[in-house]
């Protein structure tokens, strides 16, 4: 058992960092990288590297969502689930759990369709043909939902670490309750920003990489001040 959880941390670890990591490669590095370039380079691109890139990165969340669940799965069984959810460790977990989960849908059922929608225009708009008209559509939709997992990530990590982080005190009904519902809310707020409508206000922030950073690190201190003032 313990050499199981190991190969499963390590899976989940190595799969996280290919994960995470082409995230911030597609927001920081090549959406910026795409606005600069000339149109030729962008198409030659979407067809030949962001192929090879998406497959990387969405297999990649799919093991780190396979691992994370089977071990999440191993600590409830391990602990009980009377004993699991009554620490302030196992609700940490698991609302780094549940952002991790909506990230991973956003890859395979938003960013991923739309993506592929986009690939298509560009090679049938590279060998003659006409462009998708959707494709822009498309394309807006998948940064608008690629950028708000860049800003649940940034919390998403830190409860993944939540077994090293400093202790808060013991949940109660009322406590747990709480959370769930206020941070319950602000994910789901958040989210519904990402898959509703393809311009306002509230999508401004998530048009820049700086303003996706503050977001979720504003995120981050808005959910730990939760589990400070609930869990205390």
């Amino acid at each position: 058992m313990e050499l199981w959880l190991f190969l499963l941390r390590w899976i989940h670890f190595l799969a996280g960092i290919t994960w995470i990591g082409l995230l911030y490669y597609f927001n920081f590095v090549q959406t910026p990288f795409f606005a600069e370039a000339e149109p030729g380079v962008r198409s030659v691109a979407i067809q030949k590297l962001v192929p090879r890139a998406l497959w990387w990165f969405r297999w990649g969340a799919m093991g780190t969502f396979i691992a994370g669940l089977l071990m999440y799965i191993h600590y409830i069984a391990q602990s009980g689930v009377e004993g699991f959810y009554s620490t302030s460790y196992g609700w940490a977990i698991t609302l780094g759990g549940t952002l991790g989960t909506i990230m991973f849908l956003n890859v395979w059922l938003v960013i991923w369709p739309n993506q592929k929608v986009v690939i298509a225009s560009a090679t049938q708009a590279a060998q003659g043909g006409q462009a998708i008209p959707e494709a822009a559509n498309c394309g807006r939709r998948a940064a608008l939902t690629s950028r708000t997992n860049v800003v649940f990530s940034i919390p998403m990590l830190l409860y993944m670490g939540a077994r090293h982080m400093p202790g808060f005190g013991e949940p109660t009904t009322g406590s747990i309750a709480g959370l769930v519902v206020i941070a319950g809310l602000i994910i789901a707020a958040i989210e519904a920003n990402a898959l509703s409508g393809l311009q306002g206000s509230t999508k401004k922030p998530l048009d820049t990489v700086s303003g996706a950073l503050w977001s979720g690190f504003i995120l981050t201190v808005i959910l730990h001040l939760l589990f400070v003032v609930l869990f205390r």
